[in-house]
Parts: C-alpha cells; sequence; structure tokens
C-alpha cells in the first residue's frame, strides 16, 4: 500500500515505480475479437480499458476489495494482477473510508488511482472523500489542485439484494459540482468512457449495472483500437425516431430500445437516447431530439423525486417548452426502498410495458 503513495511524480515526467516494476504492453487474450467475432461482454469491455490505460500510463491504479488476488468480485479486474503486480493492484481492508481517502490523496500527488466500490451502496461510508475532498478541490485551490481519480463499481438495482443493495445513486452525485459522472450501457460505452474517465483531470463517477456484465455487445475494430475514448457529456441516438423523445441510460437503454421495437409494430416512432453522461448532461441533443418528436419520455431505475429525469424534464421545459405537443412523461422507480420478494422487486422497477403505455399515453393512443 505505501509503495504506490511513495512513488515520486515528475514534473513532465513519469512516476517511478517501486520495487523497479516494469511495465508491459497493453496485449490482452481477448484482442482476437478485432479480427474474430467481433463481440465483447461488458465485463471484458472494462477489463479492456482498465488493462489498456495501466499499460498506456504508470501512474494508474487500481484500488478496492477483492480486486486482486480474488481478479474482481465481478472478475471486471481479471489478470490485472499477474500482470501489474500488487503494488498497482491493491486489495484493501472493507473499509471503504479508508482506501478512498487514501486515493483521494495519492491523486494529489499526481498519480491516478482506480477505486472500486463492490457496489455503489457502500460509496455511502466514503462520500465525504468523494464530496468534500475530491470534488472540491479543485474549485477551492483556484484550479491549483487537480483529482484525477475515478470511482468505479455497480450501481442501482441487480437481482433479489434488497434496499440497501439496491440504490440507484446517479441523481445524487450528479447534483454535486467538480464531479463527472457517467453511466455505460453497451460495451462501447464502457470501454470508451472508462478510457475517457481514466485520462480526465477532474474526479469521475462511474456507474457501471452488474446485470450488463454479461451482456454481449457487437464492437467495431474502432471500438478495439487502444486509442479509442468517447467524449465525456455527449450522448449517443441509439435509435432514430419522429413521434416521441425516450431518454435513459445504463441498463434501462435497453428497455428503451426494446420498447421502441414494440411500438413500431403500431406505428410509433420513438426516438432512443443513451445518455451516457449523467453530468455534464447533452441537453443539446434532448431539446434537437424534442423538437423533432415534440414529446418527451424518461426512464431511470432511481427515485422519482429530485431525479435525472426530472433535470432533463427542467430542462426541456425551459428550452423548447413551445414545441411540446404532450405533457412530459417521467418513468422512474418506485417511491419506497427496493423490496427484497422478487414479484415486488419487479413491481419496484420500470419494465418495458411501463414504457410502451407511457408513449402510448403521450401520443394520445389507447393503453
Amino acid at each position: 500500500m505505501l509503495g504506490i503513495i511513495r512513488q515520486k511524480v515528475n514534473a513532465g515526467g513519469s512516476p517511478i515505480l517501486a520495487f523497479g516494476q516494469r511495465i508491459r504492453p497493453a496485449v490482452s487474450a481477448w484482442l482476437g475479437y478485432s479480427s474474430a467475432a467481433k463481440e465483447m461482454t461488458v465485463r471484458e469491455a472494462l477489463n479492456s480499458a482498465l488493462d489498456e490505460e495501466m499499460s498506456a500510463d504508470p501512474k494508474v491504479f487500481l484500488m478496492g476489495e477483492e480486486v486482486g488476488e480474488y481478479q474482481g468480485a465481478y472478475k471486471i479486474s481479471k489478470g490485472l494482477l499477474d500482470k501489474y503486480g500488487p503494488e498497482r493492484v491493491l486489495d484493501t481492508p472493507i473499509t471503504e473510508a479508508g482506501f478512498t481517502g487514501i486515493g483521494v490523496g495519492a491523486a494529489y500527488h499526481g498519480l491516478k488511482p482506480v477505486i472500486e466500490f463492490m457496489t455503489f451502496n457502500f460509496s455511502m461510508q466514503a462520500i465525504d472523500h468523494i464530496i468534500n475532498s475530491a470534488a472540491k478541490s479543485n474549485y477551492m485551490s483556484a484550479g491549483q489542485i487537480s483529482v484525477p481519480i475515478v470511482f468505479r463499481g455497480p450501481n442501482g438495482a441487480a437481482a433479489g439484494v434488497g434496499a440497501q443493495h439496491s440504490h440507484c445513486y446517479a441523481a445524487w452525485y450528479a447534483s454535486c459540482p467538480g464531479l463527472k459522472v457517467l453511466a455505460p450501457y453497451s460495451s462501447e460505452d464502457a470501454r470508451g468512457l472508462l478510457k475517457a474517465a481514466i485520462r480526465d483531470p477532474d474526479p469521475v463517477v462511474f456507474l457501471e449495472n452488474e446485470l450488463l456484465y454479461g451482456e454481449t455487445f457487437p464492437v467495431s475494430a474502432e471500438v478495439l483500437d487502444s486509442s479509442f475514448c468517447l467524449p465525456i457529456g455527449k450522448a449517443k441516438i441509439e435509435k432514430e425516431g419522429k413521434d416521441v423523445t425516450i431518454t435513459a441510460f445504463s441498463k434501462m437503454v435497453g428497455y428503451a430500445l426494446k420498447a421502441a421495437e414494440i411500438l413500431a409494430k403500431e406505428g410509433i416512432s420513438a426516438e432512443v437516447i443513451n445518455l451516457r453522461s449523467i453530468r455534464p448532461l447533452d441537453t443539446n441533443t434532448i431539446n434537437a431530439s424534442v423538437r423533432k418528436t415534440s414529446r418527451l419520455m424518461t426512464v431511470e431505475e432511481g427515485f422519482p423525486q429530485h431525479g435525472v429525469g426530472a433535470e432533463i424534464c427542467a430542462s426541456v421545459v425551459e428550452e423548447s417548452f413551445g414545441y411540446l405537443d404532450a405533457p412530459v412523461e417521467r418513468i422512474a422507480g418506485a417511491d419506497v426502498p427496493m423490496p427484497y420478494a422478487a414479484n415486488l422487486e419487479r413491481l419496484a422497477v420500470p419494465q418495458v410495458e411501463d414504457i410502451v403505455r407511457a408513449a402510448k399515453r403521450a401520443c394520445y393512443r389507447s393503453v
């Protein structure tokens, strides 16, 4: 643990690695995808992004519970301990406040920590370091202190893990100036956004989804290139449409796309926007879409009050109110702690049929 902190960061140079450790080139075994199937799971996308960024920049290191010997609670860090050693892949005790504080301190000194939370619910133990130390230091120091740190891990509902392990923190962290908040959906998102987060000079909250880790998505040769990186603050139009705009992030993008397929069979053309970035929010893309479709639906797993959807609605009312032909529809999780029982859990999070019904209401179709 102390070895990584003792690394000296020379101005304009690279740190001196403890115990003379050498950096090995980022050549991952699965990179055969570039010439073979061209498909990748979200788990592989995150692993490859970490691997390549650690290889390219010796200041990058990973720290968290079970990231090393166990290869990561969700196997995101598989193979990294063997490749980079315990000085750069650090297993920690179960003390989020402790290792998050160490990570922020390391970032103050020019290193680039990637802090893994086993679930973002546990980030509550470390929120003082994330908000008061990481997010505010650049402003409070008049730009003299940069805090290049990434806080990443699964966020939102999984399956049968109860109220204390199912919370979506997108709106929480996105309300804080000084943080950037990203929420990938596909393998392309995961790979490109994590690379962008690690390279960014500011603290980034990177919200993954446990149920997406094993999902497979097609990826292009461009995405597999080690130089690939997505811009922070730019949404992606996953499906173009003309009748209603649907915004979503993380797992809900998939639900929105399934709903759009059903709606298409009934003559409703839905435009689906994958937000990707929660803060900064790409209000330009959202408003441009609403001015084309004249209708807006927001979809998220989090609580409805003060949610991401509420912020999007406010932006559209302020900038594009005259274009709306119907009331805005907000689809969100139920305003209750997540139930443990499977049947109640399903009722507490948005489903495809909820999105379909809301779109029909917005288009004045019978439901």
